[in-house]
């Protein structure tokens, strides 16, 4: 049975060997790493399967800026899942007990950088037209944000800028 559990610092070599073979490249885990010592992590959430990291999410820190203020928000991201574990509903577990502890802990809105026909499943929608962009230029059907709170977004437009760390990716 799926065990989904906050990362603990045992964890940090199975959360890269997952977040590297999902990937089929180390930039994603070298994102982890260099954000993991940071004010920028919010939440880390492993899934584990007989003592085993087969999974991983993170949840960072966003600025949401209007021109005239600023405010703070989630981003969802990365979510990997080893490869043999995939399509078994382990990403979809991560995603949705994931957004419940962010909303738990208060936050309200998430943005994501992902996939259009995987996230809207779980309450993601385009965040363009709502009047809100992503710093980089990305394709605008996969730059989303869900509200964690009904209304959240009702007085929150801008642009959304990422931790540097995100840059090298």
């Amino acid at each position: 049975m799926i065990l989904i559990r906050p990362e603990a610092p045992r964890d940090s070599a199975g959360v890269r060997r997952v977040n590297e073979q999902a990937f089929g490249q180390p930039a994603e885990a070298d994102l982890v790493d260099a954000l993991r010592p940071t004010a920028q992590t919010a939440l880390s959430l492993v899934a584990e399967l007989d003592g085993q990291v087969v999974g991983h999410i993170l949840f960072t820190r966003v600025q949401l800026d209007s021109g005239e203020s600023e405010s703070t928000a989630l981003a969802l991201g990365p979510m990997a899942v080893l490869p043999e574990h995939q399509r078994r509903g382990v990403g979809s577990r991560l995603v949705q007990e994931g957004l419940e502890q962010c909303k738990h802990l208060g936050h309200d809105v998430v943005f994501v950088l992902g996939h259009p026909a995987y996230y809207p499943r779980f309450g993601f929608e385009p965040a363009p037209p709502k009047g809100i962009t992503c710093a980089w230029d990305v394709p605008p059907e996969v730059f989303m944000v869900a509200e964690l709170q009904p209304g959240a977004l009702r007085s929150r437009r801008g642009l959304v800028r990422y931790a540097q760390e995100f840059s090298n990716v």
